[in-house]
């Protein structure tokens, strides 16, 4: 009996994805384990993987079909021995449930003689992987004046490094130009179509402000002591190469922190606190399609070269969308530092589930009193946003304490 292959849900908050590429035509024969497709979700691109052995016998769903729905009907696998003559049985059956749930994949059960070039843009929106968007942006490119090579005119890399960098946009129709520039009240505007990670953000966020009471401390946080450390570590480490950031040596405080003061490493569960008994530390990302969060597993037992190694190469992985649901899923705590903008200071919004987020602005010098004189040194805000449900006002202010200890005190962060 022919096996329906099904668009996976590939993280717990995923409700559709992208169907970027399909790495089987009709026809092939796959085995348990074999990378059949790449798969956008709400967070990065992630390779699919059969599970049954067979022959590829339809492809309800065509590669670059966005908006897919789990559990759609995405291709048909026949299992062994069975007779590949089924196959346009097969695809009818295939097609109307793909139909159902996904009216875009109706282009696939269509015959395959007369290819249409579909254009680059549905609306205002440029249709191109993460990775040709990470390069343009880099380069300094306009997707829009590039001509996609992909499927239904999709942009990849080799469209990107092909173009010249500040080319003027390519004439777009007029019908499509037009529907985009209706004013709104007498002020043109342009609109574009929302990402699914930038639903995933809308979505977190506004359940973040309406059901979870935030409650705020700020401490100011003297650096010198922490700059002198990270100069020296650098120094000693420069051969392994090695180069601590001040953000890695925040990861280890907020950390150690959490330890310290383990009230607040904790979570709001309905009816129950849930209590950590370790430190994951969730660190915002700017990613070109959106804020993501990549986890330093255990970052209070790991050494702070450890935690920098591990920080860039997630860091990478989330800037080129290919991080793995296990680095950025969980956590028990989030540091969002905006200091390298030259922010002084902000109230970030707590990442449910977690009870709290630490938010950093950017070490500045300022007049400080030292020793009972006046003086100046290298200061830094910190705010810790609390979720009041489960962490209590006393208890967010001990652990900003302890934060701010482990700052001007450093070599708790290296013992």
């Amino acid at each position: 009996m022919p096996i329906e292959i099904k668009m996976p849900a590939l993280s717990p908050t995923m409700e559709e994805g992208t169907l970027a590429k399909w790495l089987v035509k009709e026809g092939d024969t796959v085995s348990s384990g074999d990378i059949m497709a790449e798969i956008e979700t709400d967070k990065a691109t992630m390779e699919f993987e059969a599970v049954d052995e067979g022959m590829i016998v339809s492809i309800s769903v065509p590669e670059g079909t966005e908006g897919v729905k789990v559990g759609t009907v995405i291709a048909v696998l026949a299992g062994e021995g069975e007779d590949a003559s089924a196959k346009p049985a097969a695809k009818a059956s295939a097609a109307k449930p793909a139909a159902a749930t996904a009216p875009v994949a109706v282009a696939a059960a269509a015959p395959a003689a007369a290819p249409v070039v579909a254009p680059v843009a549905k609306g205002d929106r440029v249709i191109a992987s993460p990775l040709a968007k990470r390069i343009a942006e880099q380069k300094g490119v306009d997707l829009k004046a590039v001509k996609g090579s992909g499927p239904g005119g999709r942009i990849v890399k080799a469209d990107v490094e092909a173009a010249q960098p500040g080319a003027a946009p390519a004439a777009a129709p007029a019908g499509p130009v037009a529907a985009a520039q209706v004013p709104d009240f007498g002020i043109p505007y342009e609109a574009e179509k929302l990402n699914n990670v930038r639903k995933t953000i809308a979505r977190r966020l506004t359940e973040a402000k309406q059901t979870i009471p935030h409650i705020y401390l700020t401490v100011d946080v003297r650096l010198d002591a922490l700059l002198k450390l990270r100069g020296e570590i650098n120094k000693a480490l420069e051969h392994d190469g090695v180069k601590l950031s001040v953000n890695d040596l925040l990861i280890k405080a907020l950390a150690k922190a959490l330890i310290r003061v383990p009230k607040c490493n904790v979570s709001f569960a309905g009816n129950e606190l849930r209590k950590y008994s370790r430190a994951d530390i969730s660190v915002a990302v700017a990613a070109p399609s959106g804020l993501i969060t990549p986890i330093i597993t255990d970052a209070a037992a790991k050494g702070v070269a450890q935690i920098s190694t591990e920080m860039k190469a997630l860091a990478d992985k989330a800037r080129e969308g290919n991080l793995m649901p296990h680095e950025y899923q969980g956590g028990t705590a989030s540091l969002s530092n905006l200091g390298m903008f030259g922010i002084k200071q902000f109230d970030a919004v707590i990442n449910p589930p977690q009870a709290m987020i630490m938010a950093v602005g950017a070490g500045e010098q300022r007049p400080y009193v030292v020793d009972g004189a006046l003086s100046v040194a290298s200061v830094m805000s910190a705010t810790g946003s609390f979720d009041h449900r489960a962490i209590d006002g006393a208890d967010g202010a001990q652990l900003m304490q302890a934060f701010k200890d482990l700052i001007e005190n450093p070599l708790g962060l290296v013992a």
